[in-house]
């Protein structure tokens, strides 16, 4: 299973339409939104190609590929807008080897405050704007950063789950960061 994670989109049209062309061109299984993904936000400056609704119609035609959770900066209002569900605060995916993916957008859990993890298991969020992918303990921590608003010089990225590896990338295609989930086996 081949995975793409994306994040912090925050309403930014130019900045959605290169990362579905990273999914299209990835041939990933699914598109893992993070949250935060029509509106800017109040603590950040309006992105560059702010259009809300562009995004969500160009994520729409992607619907039954995606799983999203909530950010800090979507809304019931947001939704009426998509045509998947993103309101739920976390969501989980089961991997073919029993290891999970516990998906949320990090302002409520996070790598430091979450649920009970199994040993392997992942904690994927986004929130910082900051690319993470490492061994946390007996879990991994993994944030695929921004796709609009990077953070801590960072490029614009979003992350891949292949061939039992999480990275982070960004838009020119340069890996920032990744973690080799061979590096501590799933709980017995």
């Amino acid at each position: 299973m081949k995975l793409f994670f994306a994040s912090d989109l925050h309403g930014c049209a130019a900045s959605t339409r290169t990362m579905l062309a990273a999914f299209e061109q990835s041939g990933a299984d699914h598109l893992i939104l993070l949250g935060d993904v029509l509106n800017h936000g109040p603590r950040n400056a309006l992105p560059e190609g702010y259009a809300p609704i562009e995004v969500a119609d160009q994520l729409n035609a992607y619907a039954d590929s995606i799983v999203a959770v909530r950010g800090n900066c979507d809304s019931d209002v947001d939704q009426m807008l998509l045509d998947f569900p993103m309101m739920a605060d976390y969501n989980w995916i089961l991997l073919p080897d029993g290891r999970r993916l516990f998906l949320t957008h990090g302002h409520l859990y996070h790598a430091d405050k979450h649920p009970r993890l199994r040993k392997g298991d992942v904690i994927v969020s986004g929130h910082t704007h900051l690319p993470v992918a490492q061994a946390h303990g007996d879990y991994f921590a993994f944030n695929p950063g921004s796709t609009t608003i990077p953070r801590g010089d960072h490029q614009a990225s979003y992350g891949m789950l292949e061939d039992n590896t999480l990275k982070v990338i960004t838009f020119d295609g340069d890996v920032i960061c990744s973690v080799n989930l061979a590096d501590a086996p799933i709980a017995a």
